[in-house]
């Protein structure tokens, strides 16, 4: 027996920001002697402090900090620079990035230098055996806004080396040990 369906809109409890979680009895349009809560308002139907995101959250001071994120100068000045030493990527001189979009930008940055690594193992007759980025966040200690601060690439290269001795040795021995691995015995 199935009363609503596993991706069904029935929500038993929802959030309401500035009211907390409400029944879904009160969400549901139609609902006899129910009274309909919406969105930032108490079940009075007047608006609560703060209850609703608009465009002057950037010009509010969060508690223990000392301006807003529209005033922050710290945020203003911040500089990204790149530390490696690969002369094709981004931000080789330094520049600026506003916080709501250094993730994206610094994950693109980062991107660059994966792609350095695959070019450098095709180029070098190499294997790229593994590649990973991670992204650094931080606060600002002015304004409370939190950042992607940098990224880091690491990534591991494995090259075939056929005048080394010892290589030469481990293909025989793989060789040897291999002979004979994929025998069809139907035929």
């Amino acid at each position: 027996m199935m009363t609503a369906g596993i991706s069904g809109s029935y929500q038993p409890y929802a959030y309401t920001p500035g009211t907390g979680f409400s029944s879904a009895a009160q969400k549901q349009p139609g609902m006899a002697g129910v009274s309909q809560a919406q969105p930032g308002a108490d079940q009075n139907g007047t608006k609560a402090q703060g209850a609703q995101k608009g465009a002057g959250d950037d010009q509010k001071v969060k508690k223990g900090y000392k301006s807003s994120p529209a005033e922050c100068q710290t945020c203003k000045e911040r500089k990204y620079q790149d530390g490696s030493n690969e002369s094709d990527v981004s931000f080789k001189a330094p520049g600026h990035i506003a916080p709501e979009a250094s993730a994206s930008t610094v994950m693109a940055h980062e991107k660059q230098h994966v792609a350095n690594a695959y070019q450098k193992a095709a180029k070098n007759d190499g294997k790229v055996v593994s590649c990973s980025v991670s992204l650094h966040t931080a606060v600002c200690p002015e304004c409370g806004t939190s950042y992607v601060s940098g990224g880091t690439t690491r990534s591991s290269i494995s090259y075939s080396d056929e005048s080394n001795p010892y290589q030469k040795n481990k293909k025989a021995q793989d060789a040897i040990r291999l002979t004979g691995a994929n025998i069809d015995y139907a035929a």
